[in-house]
């Protein structure tokens, strides 16, 4: 990217909500838990009471719901139990990324274990696209397969269930996508977000719903209830790892999930499982946090599948082999390097085009390219959200013709927490081959003639419902805080609100005119720095991550507002020093 572009296209300065006098409240809470007056701060400001502030620090396994309060378990629990009891072949239809793959690797395993047998699809991204396909179904029922369960996709198949119906098949969809009007006339529906269903968590990802399956057949096998407990637990650890890379709320039933599932992965049996961890740096008796998963574990696994095949995913997790689980791993390392640069390269070449555009000003944008790797768009289009603070989609004519509309661009988009990207698309059905997705993020095909229209009429949606604010970027600081409340214990109590991520962000401080007490000293590429920082007479070193373009705040004497979040520094640890660092949200001159 050229100097040029990096200055025109640095996000708009950020909105601050800072935290109401909230006192006497977190006094009283602080008593109540007897715990330190920063997580007391944290949680009335997310209006906790006391009996909830308890539940949610320690969520326990109780906390996962009955799965027979979603709609259609019964019915698909019988079907696929009757399976297993017959030993009759199952077809496992799932998807490419991390959600997909968990999927099938969490219902495979269950079915095998019970006594059944499951074989599974997963489309190539590239030559076959997302969903499922009546060519699949047709070898399916070659083989005598007369039962297909689908996995994170489905819900909107519904000619390819009909398909599969008058071949004799039956069709049991879990998903968690948004569904069209009319569900797919399959024999069970298992999604928490189809309108006539009442499951009390409408944010499970795909392997959650897939996890429900699996809980309700462990229910009805009669296990001793130790057992039903421990194969759960097992379970727990790739599903939390897909509700995370998902990017679903972690609240509620996913908070159990992902704290239990996390922690199980303190100590891992499963040589794919380790091997995986161990090339992400890892180590073995650590726990990884949420961040750890979403940025060093979860691209690893999205990398088979957006730059060769996921099978190699279902193989490092069902092997026993140690040696070639680790060969896997080295694998999908590689093939993740491969994608950081691909996606580098992609960045660049659109960040140029906003250069050269006239249409820098649209509320949404559509960038479309020449052969641009298509397994990397959804991420691109995320990086792009981050820097543009805009809903962005990003296509690419790597796509085959289709035989009715001709030459096509297909890609993934993502959006701004105000925007919903499904609706959009649902405005202008019209102008695509297909579409889907739900609020965050979506994929789509259009023919290539139609690319300006979309362009307009998806910059003319977002204009029409978003407000200037909505596109500048919002930090809510949960409490104000002086450096003397930074300390071993306060940032350990802090660490109890996790796992962070989607729904339940990290706690953001504020602190008052604090001094930047020296030179900051450069991380990294001149643009991450830790800055030495003096407030009521202590001195913090903080991480400041892509600073680069505020250095002229970062000079010693200046005195700044401060937004900061508590992390844990597992470099610092090991060393021997203190397990946690300050690491520098945002900051502005004091006033």
């Amino acid at each position: 990217m050229s100097a040029s572009s990096a200055t025109a296209w640095q996000r708009p300065p950020a909105r601050w909500q800072l935290p109401a006098d909230l006192a006497v409240a977190q006094a009283a809470l602080a008593s109540a838990l007897n715990i330190h007056p920063l997580l007391a701060a944290v949680l009335v400001h997310r209006d906790f009471t006391a009996q909830t502030a308890r539940e949610f620090l320690s969520p326990g396994i109780d906390g996962l719901h009955n799965p027979l309060l979603m709609r259609d378990m019964e019915a698909a629990t019988a079907r696929l139990w009757a399976a297993i009891q017959q030993r009759e072949p199952v077809l496992l239809y799932g998807d490419y990324d991390v959600d997909g793959t968990s999927s099938i690797v969490v219902l495979k395993k269950a079915i095998e274990i019970l006594g059944g047998c499951a074989s599974f699809h997963i489309p190539h991204r590239l030559k076959d696209g997302y969903g499922m396909r009546n060519e699949v179904i047709d070898k399916a029922a070659e083989q005598g397969v007369r039962l297909i369960v689908s996995v994170d996709t489905g819900i909107r198949a519904g000619e390819v269930v009909r398909h599969a119906r008058a071949l004799g098949i039956d069709v049991i969809v879990t998903d968690h996508h948004l569904p069209e009007s009319e569900l797919p006339p399959a024999l069970a529906v298992l999604n928490p977000n189809r309108a006539d269903c009442s499951y009390p968590n409408k944010n499970l990802c795909g392997a959650g719903v897939a996890l429900k399956l699996v809980q309700a057949l462990l229910l009805r096998s009669g296990l001793a209830a130790m057992r039903q407990a421990a194969l759960l637990d097992s379970f727990l650890k790739p599903v939390a790892i897909a509700t995370v890379a998902d990017i679903v709320p972690l609240t509620g039933e996913n908070r159990v999930i992902v704290q239990r599932g996390l922690s199980g992965l303190r100590h891992v049996k499963n040589p794919g499982l380790r091997a995986l961890l161990s090339v992400a740096g890892l180590d073995e008796g650590e726990p990884p946090s949420a961040h750890q998963v979403a940025f060093r574990v979860a691209p690893r696994i999205n990398a088979a599948g957006r730059m060769a095949t996921a099978k190699e995913v279902i193989e490092l997790f069902l092997t026993d082999d140690v040696k070639r689980a680790e060969e896997l791993a080295g694998n999908l390392d590689t093939l993740n390097r491969e994608r950081q640069q691909v996606e580098a390269d992609i960045v660049e070449k659109v960040m140029a085009q906003c250069e050269q555009s006239a249409d820098s000003d649209r509320c949404a944008f559509v960038f479309a390219g020449e052969k641009w790797h298509l397994g990397v768009l959804g991420i691109v289009a995320s990086r792009l959200v981050e820097k543009l603070c805009r809903p962005v989609f990003v296509l690419s004519n790597s796509a085959s013709t289709d035989e009715s509309q001709g030459p096509c661009l297909s890609g993934s988009g993502r959006s701004i927490p105000a925007f919903h990207l499904l609706q959009a698309l649902e405005s202008m059905p019209e102008l695509f081959v297909k579409f889907g997705g739900h609020r965050q993020a979506a994929g789509l095909t259009i023919p290539c003639e139609k690319l300006r229209e979309f362009q307009d009429r998806f910059h003319e949606w977002a204009a029409s419902l978003l407000t200037a604010d909505d596109m500048r970027p919002l930090y809510v600081a949960d409490a104000e805080a002086s450096f003397a409340d930074l300390n071993d214990e306060s940032a350990s109590q802090i660490q109890l609100l996790g796992p962070f991520g989607f729904g339940n962000q990290a706690p953001i401080f504020f602190v008052r005119q604090a001094e930047v007490a020296g030179p900051s000293r450069v991380i990294r590429e001149d643009k991450h720095f830790k800055v030495p920082l003096r407030h009521g007479g202590r001195v913090l070193y903080c991480k400041a991550w892509n600073f680069g373009g505020r250095q002229h705040l970062l000079q010693p004497g200046q005195k700044l507002d401060l937004l900061l979040q508590i992390e844990d520094d597992d470099y610092s640890r090991k060393r021997g020093y203190s397990p946690w660092c300050a690491v520098l949200k945002d900051v502005r001159t004091a006033v």
